[in-house]
C-alpha cells in the first residue's frame, strides 16, 4: 500500500538489451523514486547472455527491482532463431505476468523481442505504454515491429511531433499520444559524463585523432542480412585513424558480423572492439570522437546532441527524421570512404555548430513518469475506432 492508503500502481518495464536499457534508465529512476509506484523490471534476451556482456549485472548494480529474468535468446545466427526466441519469451512471460499482474506495462522502441511481452499483455488484458512509436526505419523489420507495438499499445510517448502525428494517423486517439522526446537524451542533461582522461582510463585506450566510432547492425529486412556489410568493411579497412567498434544487435547475422569485426581488428592497426558500453561511457565517447559511421539509430537520434558528424550507410535507417549532421550514403565502398573523409573535415564540423536535435532536449523521463503515474486506468483498454473521412474506392 502507498502512503495515501491506496494500492500502489504496479508498473512493469521490459528491457531486452544494453540499447533499450540506456534509453529507459531515467524513466526507471523517476518511477523508482515515486512512493505510489510498485516498479518491476523484466529483463530478457541479450541481457542474460555472457556473449553480449551479461548486462543484467548492470541493472542489479543500479538497484532497480528485477521482477523476472527471462532466458530466451537462442545461440543462433538465423531468422528462425529470432522467431523461436519470441516463442520462448512468450511462454516464460505468460507465467511471470499472470503471477504478478501489473496495472501497466512499459515497452520501448522496435526490437523483435518486444513482440513477446506485447502479445502476452494483450491476452492478459494488461494495458501497454509504448515509447518511440511513429518513427520510420524501412531497412529493418523493426519498422513493422514498431507499428505493431503502436497498435497494441494504449498510451504512446513519441520522440518528435512528426512521430506523434503519424501515430494519430494510424488511428490512435490524440489524448493517448504524448510527445515526450527520446528518453536517451536525458543522459545529456542528467548524467555526469566522463572527462576525456577518465574516458580513456575506462576504455583502457588513448583516443587518437581522428577517432571514429563504428556501429553496424544486420539489415533485417533483407534475406541476406549482411549483404551491405562488404562495402562498409572494405571501406573501413582503408580509412586512416583510430577505429572503435561496438557490438551489433542480436539479430540474424550478428555472429557473422562479430567474426568479421574481429578479423578486421586483427589486420588493421588501432582498431578496438567493445562488447558492451554502459550509457554514461557511450555518451561520453560520443562527445570525444571525431565521427561516427554505420547504420545505428544512435547515429541518428543521439549523435546530433553533440553535433557529431555521422556517415549513415545503406538502407537500415531509411525514413528516419535526421538532423544536418547526417551524411547518407549507399552501401558503396567509394561513397562511404568519400563521405567519411568529408565528415572529418573542420569545415563540415563547423557547419554543425548550434544545431538542434529533433529528438528532444533531455526532459522525456519526467513526462513519461508523470503520465504513467497519473493516467486513469478505467476503460484504458477500450479504444474508439478512428473516424472514416472518405468513402472507400471501388
Amino acid at each position: 500500500m502507498s502512503k495515501s492508503g491506496k494500492a500502489k500502481r504496479r508498473i512493469a518495464v521490459v528491457t531486452t538489451s544494453r540499447a533499450d536499457y540506456s534509453h529507459l534508465y531515467w524513466p526507471l529512476r523517476e518511477l523508482a523514486a515515486n512512493p505510489e509506484i510498485e516498479l518491476g523490471l523484466i529483463a530478457l534476451g541479450p541481457h542474460l547472455s555472457p556473449e553480449f556482456g551479461n548486462t543484467i549485472s548492470e541493472i542489479g548494480r543500479e538497484g532497480f527491482p528485477i521482477k523476472a529474468r527471462i532466458e530466451c535468446l537462442l545461440s543462433s545466427d538465423t531468422d528462425t532463431g529470432m522467431a523461436k526466441t519470441i516463442g520462448i519469451a512468450i511462454l516464460s512471460l505468460a507465467d511471470t505476468l499472470s503471477a504478478w499482474r501489473p496495472d501497466l506495462m512499459l515497452l520501448i522502441a522496435d526490437r523483435y523481442e518486444m513482440m513477446a511481452p506485447a502479445c502476452v499483455a494483450l491476452a492478459l488484458r494488461i494495458p501497454i505504454a509504448h515509447i518511440e512509436g511513429g518513427e520510420v526505419s524501412q531497412g529493418a523489420i523493426d519498422d513493422q515491429v514498431r507499428n505493431a507495438l503502436t497498435k497494441l499499445a494504449h498510451i504512446h510517448f513519441t520522440s518528435t511531433e512528426t512521430a506523434r502525428r503519424r501515430v494519430i494517423a494510424m488511428g490512435e486517439e490524440p489524448w493517448r499520444v504524448h510527445q515526450a522526446g527520446a528518453p536517451s537524451l536525458d543522459h545529456l542533461r542528467r548524467s555526469k559524463l566522463l572527462s576525456r582522461t577518465d574516458l580513456e582510463k575506462r576504455l583502457s585506450l588513448k583516443l587518437a585523432s581522428p577517432s571514429i566510432l563504428a556501429a553496424w547492425h544486420p539489415v533485417t529486412i533483407l534475406r541476406d542480412t549482411n549483404a551491405e556489410a562488404d562495402a562498409l568493411f572494405t571501406a573501413l579497412a582503408q580509412v586512416p585513424g583510430q577505429l572503435i567498434f561496438v557490438y551489433p544487435n542480436t539479430d540474424a547475422g550478428s555472429h557473422a558480423l562479430i567474426e568479421r569485426t574481429r578479423t578486421l581488428a586483427a589486420m588493421r592497426p588501432d582498431t578496438h572492439i567493445f562488447v558492451n558500453l554502459d550509457a554514461v561511457t557511450y555518451w561520453s565517447l560520443l562527445g570525444q570522437i571525431d565521427a561516427m559511421i554505420g547504420n545505428s539509430s544512435s547515429g541518428i537520434m543521439e549523435a546530433a546532441s553533440f553535433a557529431l558528424p555521422v556517415v549513415n550507410v545503406g538502407m537500415r535507417q531509411q525514413g528516419r527524421e535526421r538532423a544536418r549532421n547526417i551524411l547518407d550514403v549507399p552501401a558503396d565502398t567509394a561513397e562511404i570512404a568519400s563521405a567519411l573523409k568529408r565528415a572529418l573535415t573542420p569545415a563540415f564540423r563547423k557547419k554543425l555548430h548550434g544545431m538542434a536535435n529533433p529528438y528532444g532536449n533531455g526532459t522525456a523521463a519526467k513526462t513519461i513518469a508523470r503520465i504513467l503515474t497519473s493516467a486513469p486506468l478505467d476503460n484504458l483498454l477500450i479504444k474508439q475506432p478512428a473516424p472514416l473521412t472518405d468513402e472507400p474506392t471501388r
